[in-house]
């Protein structure tokens, strides 16, 4: 894994294209405050550490314009908790048990989970619990935020709607391997927030740059 020097301008570009999925050179030198030919620089770095990627866009008649996004290895190179060993042992397990008997196990442990965070969360408004899992979130090496839902065109909810986004997945390998503990995960969320409901609307594990969760007051 390559490793980049905290708060370095590198690792700024990381987090930017963690969080928004993609950018352009130019807007990435305009949130950074570096001139584009700086911008370019580091981005030709990280190409070449295999941390991002990038894709050309033809507009108009002029150059084409590359649009930046992270490689699978630039997302590894965010904290994973779980990793390779995680997925070493359910496979053990699964060769052993059965793959019934290990999603039985997986579940239970999310029920688990999901009854720690109700704990620490406690009870409170729902803006007061949101911040909470949030922050708990980040914790276990999720990159999570949450932000108030005001669709276009609506008329105005009298009833609370939030967007939870993760752009950063601790449990990624688990997931690719395992996928139910996605479908896991929204039960979890489901049981903290009892007086909500829940939808998944983005997935890293089927190719979003993140994973989103409108949460809806009853």
């Amino acid at each position: 894994m390559t490793i980049i020097e905290p708060s370095s301008t590198k690792e700024d570009i990381l987090n930017y294209l963690l969080r928004y999925g993609k950018a352009k050179a130019f807007e990435l030198a305009q949130v950074l405050k570096i001139t584009p030919q700086a911008t370019r620089r580091h981005l030709k770095d990280l190409e070449t550490e295999d941390l991002i990627e990038h894709q050309s866009q033809q507009v108009g008649l002029g150059r084409p314009q590359y649009i930046y996004h992270l490689s699978k290895q630039g997302r590894d190179h965010f904290p994973n908790r779980y990793g390779e060993f995680a997925v070493s042992f359910l496979k053990t397990l699964t060769e052993t048990v059965g793959e019934q008997k290990v999603g039985e196990v997986l579940r239970k442990q999310w029920k688990r989970k999901a009854q720690d965070y109700r704990q620490r969360i406690g009870n409170g408004t729902l803006d007061e619990r949101m911040n909470k899992l949030v922050k708990l979130r980040q914790e276990e090496g999720y990159m999570a935020e949450i932000h108030l839902f005001n669709p276009k065109n609506s008329s105005q909810s009298l009833k609370e709607e939030y967007i939870l986004a993760e752009h950063h997945c601790a449990i990624s390998e688990v997931a690719e391997s395992y996928p139910t503990v996605c479908g896991y995960e929204l039960e979890m969320f489901t049981e903290i927030l009892p007086d909500c409901t829940v939808e998944r609307t983005h997935s890293i594990n089927e190719g979003e740059h993140n994973c989103k969760y409108l949460i809806k007051a009853n």
